[in-house]
């Protein structure tokens, strides 16, 4: 008997330190993780809660807001340039998105060979991802330049024919834009090239045994296998192109003739040139659900097509 309470008491002990040691960890989580939940309250969270209170107002800084209900909504669409910006930054996404993930793959192969100087071409196409974007806003713009551009001059020298108008013409401002993507694929290419890292040099000598090609070995296992970084990359360039803004501010303001008018270029000519802070917040919250819907409409399609390591369907 003394010898089973003994041993009750050893293990009501070791429980007591275990919990213990459980609720000092668990004040450890907490005390770590509070600046950014603090800061989420405060930079993100609150501000959300408020702008969707003031999409529901007659808001200009100066005088006190004024309810309204739907109006701000309502009044969306039924305004042209709403429409425009939505066209105009569609059609960004449509290309920027593929144009993004294909090349920054590409590169990520590139870059992922053993070769002389590997940590230098790295670094180079890193670069530009670090640099502030209003002075590659600037660079783009003289390298595109219709009249004296790099771009043009190359054109004529080598085809002997006059480039077109890039930032100047309606038809060209746009993949202009998508051009510019070149120098900001820097972090997904490090994404792509760490995924391309991982994947097991057992498949491809086995492929290469069995006759595969490096075309049949990069769509059937490359492709396949790094497909859950496919989807991540490809979600995250779809948001940020829908928020395209300084590249236009600086060079186009909109134009030639409302071709550049993006969604977000809109968005901040209303809150800080109209100051009309209750319609710019229900731009922003149409952006919003906009946003959200394509991303799940995304996560449902590659269900069927994005292969997972420990997916028993596969």
């Amino acid at each position: 008997m003394i010898t089973e309470r003994v041993s009750e008491h050893k293990a009501i002990l070791v429980t007591g330190k275990a919990r213990s040691e459980r609720n000092r960890e668990e004040r450890a989580f907490w005390l770590f993780l509070s600046p950014w939940v603090i800061g989420f309250i405060f930079f993100v969270g609150g501000p959300m809660v408020a702008s969707l209170f003031i999409s529901f107002t007659s808001y200009n800084v100066i005088e006190s807001a004024q309810w309204i209900g739907l109006e701000n909504y309502t009044n969306l669409f039924k305004d042209n340039l709403f429409f425009q910006s939505l066209k105009v930054t569609a059609y960004y996404v449509l290309l920027a998105v593929p144009f993004t993930i294909v090349v920054s793959l590409l590169l990520a192969v590139l870059l992922n060979f053993k070769v002389k100087g590997q940590s230098l071409f790295r670094t180079i196409f890193y670069a530009p991802t670090i640099v502030s974007g209003v002075s590659i806003a600037f660079l783009w713009s003289w390298l595109l330049n219709p009249d004296f551009g790099v771009v043009n001059s190359i054109i004529f020298q080598l085809f002997g024919v006059k480039g077109p108008g890039w930032f100047t013409s309606t038809d060209w401002v746009v993949p202009s834009f998508v051009l510019m993507r070149f120098t900001a694929l820097g972090s997904t290419v490090v994404i792509f090239l760490a995924s391309l890292q991982t994947l097991p040099e057992e498949l491809y000598e086995a492929a290469s045994i069995d006759g595969a090609g490096r075309l049949t070995r990069f769509f059937k296992i490359t492709v396949p296998l790094i497909s859950p970084v496919i989807l991540f990359n490809s979600i995250v360039t779809l948001i940020h192109s829908f928020q395209v803004f300084t590249e236009a501010y600086v060079i186009t303001k909109g134009g030639p003739e409302w071709g550049s008018f993006f969604y977000i270029l809109y968005l901040f000519d209303t809150a800080f040139a109209q100051f009309r802070m209750g319609y710019a917040s229900a731009q922003a919250w149409i952006l919003f659900i906009i946003i959200f819907f394509f991303t799940m409409l995304s996560l449902w399609i590659s269900r069927k097509v994005v292969h997972y390591e420990n997916d028993n369907k596969h």
